[in-house]
């Protein structure tokens, strides 16, 4: 995958610069570098005078303060969040502390599998709540921008995209990553809806891709395919660990994950478990009562 020339200089950047990356396109990084978060949460800043506020990232003062120093003189009018997991939201509680600018976001942390009946475990950012709830294909306009809503449960049930219109770019969170794939964690995460909202966006017409971790994606639709090859692979490798007489998850991780390390192999359980609970769904796979990642599994 092709790396643009911006990406190559920000690997050197100072957190908490604010970097132009785009047409009405800003960036600041927060620095909570991790194995989940590449470089850091990267929050971006929509337009110029009136702007808005794309994920305003953990709720860490020093990187509010970046996003106040890279807006001084401007107001910020929208605070618009993808989802609720711990480096994405929290900093709306701070960010409110010095604007009165409305969150905007499909809904609190589970919402969407709260609308299934599903109760999600904590593990988000259980204190927020949107001011505004926005549902697919929501027009959000502002000074000199406007967004629409692109609503992609999969990485959680209440992930929403956002496309800047003006641009042809689409504000893609965690659900499309230029670095990795997202990890997929049931009950919230739910490899079903994260298939369906990969094909949702080849249906699309962006030009680009900002993830909110890794550099931009420039061939959409190339890197899409390519994320939906991966989870297809995947399902393979689960199929041929079951024939040859593998049946739990946590005997097919270090196989299936070579090369990792061991401490991320409850992450890669978790993910392998929607790909099977994915695979269930298909009326592929079976097992014994409700699903768990303790199960046994077998072939339909």
């Amino acid at each position: 995958m092709a790396v643009e020339i911006p990406y190559r200089r920000e690997m050197q950047f100072d957190y908490g610069t604010v970097a132009n990356v785009g047409p009405g396109i800003r960036r600041v990084i927060a620095n909570n570098p991790s194995p989940f978060t590449l470089y850091g949460t990267g929050t971006y800043i929509l337009g110029s005078g009136e702007v808005a506020v794309v994920d305003p990232g953990p709720a860490d003062p020093e990187h509010i303060k970046a996003i106040l120093a890279a807006t001084a003189g401007e107001t910020i009018s929208h605070v618009l969040v993808t989802h609720t997991h711990m480096d994405h939201s929290p900093g709306c509680k701070l960010l409110a502390q010095h604007t009165k600018a409305p969150t905007y976001a499909y809904g609190p942390h589970g919402a969407g599998k709260a609308e299934e009946g599903v109760q999600v475990e904590e593990g988000g950012d259980m204190e927020f709540s949107p001011d505004h709830e926005v549902r697919h294909g929501d027009i959000i306009t502002g000074g000199d921008w406007s967004v629409e809503c692109v609503y992609t449960p999969g990485h959680t049930s209440n992930h929403m995209c956002f496309a800047l219109r003006e641009a042809k770019a689409l504000f893609t969170g965690d659900h499309v990553m230029g670095w990795s794939t997202s990890v997929i964690s049931p009950p919230d995460g739910d490899m079903s809806a994260y298939m369906a909202s990969l094909d949702l966006l080849l249906d699309r017409d962006d030009a680009l891709y900002w993830p909110t971790h890794g550099p931009a994606i420039l061939e959409p639709k190339k890197h899409v395919q390519a994320f939906i090859a991966h989870r297809r692979e995947r399902e393979q490798q689960i199929l041929a660990a079951i024939r040859g007489g593998v049946h739990s998850i946590t005997d097919m991780v270090p196989d299936m994950y070579k090369g990792t390390p061991e401490f991320l192999y409850p992450a890669a359980a978790r993910s392998v478990f929607a790909a099977v609970q994915g695979l269930i769904d298909q009326g592929t796979l079976k097992c014994e009562g409700t699903p768990k990642l303790e199960s046994e599994f077998h072939l339909a």
